[in-house]
C-alpha cells in the first residue's frame, strides 16, 4: 500500500510541478535544461499514474508492481475486489491510450512529411544565396526545416530573401538547422500527443506551449553562436513584422507560431542572463531523480 501511495502523490506532484514550471521564467536562461525537466516530469506523470493504479490492483500480492504481475497472471485476478479489478482496467486503458495516441501522432507527422517533401520536389529550387537550402517562390515571409532521419530539409521563401539581410538570412537558416539537428521534433511528439489524449485541460496545452518555447530558445542559442545576436533578433522582429503564415504541418518554423512570445526571445537575445550554477547544477541532478523516483518504486517489493 505504501507504494502505491508513493506513486500517487508523485503523479499528483507531477501535476503541480507541470503548473509551476509552465510558469517559470528561469527555465529561459537554460532552455535545454528546461527542456530535460519538462522530458522528465513527463515521463515521471505517465509511470507514477499507471504505477500508482497497478500497485492498487496488486495489493492482494504484498509484493509490489513489478513483483506482483506474475501472482496476477497465475491466478487469473481471482485475489481482485471489483476496486482492484477497475485499478487495473484504468492501468491497462491508459497505458493503451498513451501508446496508441503516440503512434497515432508519429504516423501522422510522417505522412505529412512525406507529401511535403514530395511537394518540394515539385515547386523548390535552389538558390546561392542559401547554399544547401530549398527556395520557394513565394512572396509571404517563410523559412522552416523539414526534419527528417536521413536527411533534412530547411526552406526558405523568396520573401524572405528579400525581408532579410545576408546576416540575418544565414542567421534564420542556423536556426532551422538547429531544430533539425537536435531533433526538436521528437521532444515535442509526447506533448502534442498527450494535447490529443487530454484536449480539455488547459494545463496540458501549457505545458506543450511552454516546450516549444524553451525549444525555439535553444535553437536560438545554437544560431547565434559564433554570430552577432543582433541578427537574428532582427530577424525575427522582421518575421513577426511580416505576420508569416503558420508553419506546414510537421515543420518547424522560425517565427510561425502565433502563441509564442517572439519578444521574449528577442530579449534575451539581447540581454542575455545566465542561469548561477548552483540553480543549473541542481537543475540538471534533479532531471534524473523525478524521471528515477516513480521507476524506483515500481521496482522495489512493498
Amino acid at each position: 500500500m505504501t507504494g502505491a501511495a508513493l506513486l500517487a502523490l508523485i503523479s499528483l506532484g507531477t501535476v503541480g510541478g507541470a503548473h509551476l514550471l509552465s510558469r517559470a521564467r528561469w527555465t529561459w536562461r537554460t532552455p535545454r535544461t528546461g527542456i530535460a525537466l519538462w522530458q522528465a516530469l513527463g515521463l515521471c506523470w505517465g509511470i507514477a499514474t499507471i504505477g500508482a493504479l497497478l500497485g492498487l490492483a496488486l495489493l492482494p500480492y504484498q509484493s509490489g508492481v513489478l513483483r506482483g504481475l506474475p501472482g496476477l497472471y497465475d491466478d487469473q485476478a481471482a485475489l481482485l475486489n471489483p476496486v482492484q479489478v477497475a485499478a487495473l482496467l484504468a492501468a491497462i486503458s491508459l497505458t493503451g491510450v498513451l501508446l496508441v495516441m503516440l503512434m497515432y501522432a508519429v504516423v501522422r507527422v510522417v505522412r505529412a512529411r512525406r507529401r511535403h517533401r514530395a511537394l518540394l520536389a515539385l515547386v523548390s529550387r535552389s538558390d546561392s544565396a542559401v547554399p544547401g537550402t530549398l527556395v520557394l517562390d513565394h512572396p509571404g515571409a517563410a523559412a522552416y526545416c523539414v526534419p527528417g532521419v536521413r536527411s533534412s530539409k530547411v526552406v526558405v521563401s523568396a520573401g524572405t530573401l528579400e525581408l532579410l539581410d545576408e546576416d540575418e538570412l544565414a542567421a534564420v537558416v542556423a536556426h532551422e538547422r538547429a531544430h533539425a539537428r537536435e531533433r526538436h521534433d521528437l521532444v515535442l511528439l509526447p506533448f502534442a500527443s498527450l494535447r490529443q489524449v487530454f484536449p480539455q485541460f488547459r494545463l496540458v496545452a501549457r505545458c506543450l506551449d511552454a516546450v516549444e518555447l524553451l525549444i525555439e530558445m535553444a535553437a536560438d542559442d545554437r544560431a547565434r553562436s559564433g554570430r552577432a545576436p543582433r541578427d537574428l533578433a532582427t530577424a525575427l522582429l522582421r518575421f513577426a513584422a511580416a505576420r508569416p503564415a503558420a508553419a506546414p504541418s510537421g515543420t518547424l518554423g522560425v517565427a510561425s507560431h502565433a502563441d509564442i512570445p517572439v519578444m521574449a526571445r528577442v530579449n534575451r537575445l539581447l540581454e542575455p542572463e545566465p542561469l548561477p550554477r548552483r540553480t543549473r547544477f541542481a537543475a540538471m541532478v534533479a532531471v534524473p531523480i523525478i524521471a528515477g523516483l516513480p521507476l524506483f518504486l515500481l521496482v522495489i517489493p512493498h
